[in-house]
């Protein structure tokens, strides 16, 4: 592998350190390896709008990362692995590779509607060598109601992809009971939790906490939301592709 840069190595110790994790060479090297192949495909493929090193190492990385703010149980969880974690709406693998990274025995979807995005990623998850980590392709409305998917993860993980109330009913009816669900927000939280409260009580998810952080040496807010799956999300969640979209539930 091209041997990492001063900048993404001194940015991703700093970051890490902050949040309480320890990151060997073997990570160093797959993380920088990663942002290497995403910001080559993203010259022809649209993956993100951030590919500077620093801010790629903050706002996706330490980012993603962020999870282990869901608390000390949470982060034994993760640490201790054999779970099956998927990881919606993945598009450039974020947090899902990250995830991947740093606690290698978590089983890991990489789950997205785009199949070039993933062609990227089974491309990323071969040459990083990575195991027990897969790509899924399609509609969140549909593997919701597939047998194979359907309630079927201990964690369930999701990052800018939808309102919380769309988000919720793509996202539960595929966390076990008793599992979590662990959508990464804004900041600016409480208006998108107040209309979703209903929902995601309807769809077999309590609220446990809303974790506010800022992302180390920056003042850009953060929310992780901690939300248990306390009973059986009821059949006709979620709706037909589009609907939740279109017509949020309240």
């Amino acid at each position: 592998m091209t041997e990492i840069s001063e900048t993404f190595r001194k940015n991703l110790e700093s970051g890490t350190t902050a949040l309480g994790i320890s990151v060997d060479e073997e990570k160093l090297s797959r993380l920088f390896c990663y942002y290497q192949m995403l910001t080559e495909k993203n010259k022809v493929m649209n993956l993100t709008a951030i590919t500077e090193e620093s801010e790629f190492v903050q706002k996706h990385i330490i980012d993603s990362l962020a999870i282990v703010k869901a608390g000390d149980a949470v982060r034994e969880i993760l640490e201790a692995g054999d779970i099956d974690l998927i990881d919606v709406g993945t598009g450039a693998g974020l947090p899902g590779i990250i995830l991947k990274i740093f606690f290698p025995d978590l089983r890991i979807t990489l789950f997205d509607s785009l199949k070039k995005r993933l062609r990227f990623l089974d491309e990323v998850i071969e040459a990083l060598q990575l195991t027990e980590i897969r790509t899924l392709h399609g509609r969140a409305e549909d593997i919701g109601q597939d047998k194979r998917y359907r309630e079927q993860f201990d964690i369930v993980t999701s990052r800018a992809v939808a309102n919380l109330s769309t988000l919720s009913e793509y996202c539960l009816p595929l966390v076990k009971p008793y599992g979590l669900f662990l959508p990464y927000k804004s900041g600016d939280v409480e208006e998108e939790l107040k209309e979703a409260k209903r929902p995601i009580k309807l769809l077999g998810g309590e609220v446990c906490s809303v974790e506010k952080y800022t992302l180390p040496e920056s003042d850009i807010a953060r929310s992780l939301l901690i939300i248990e799956k306390i009973k059986h999300t009821p059949g006709e969640y979620p709706r037909r592709a589009g609907t939740p979209a279109k017509q949020p539930l309240k």
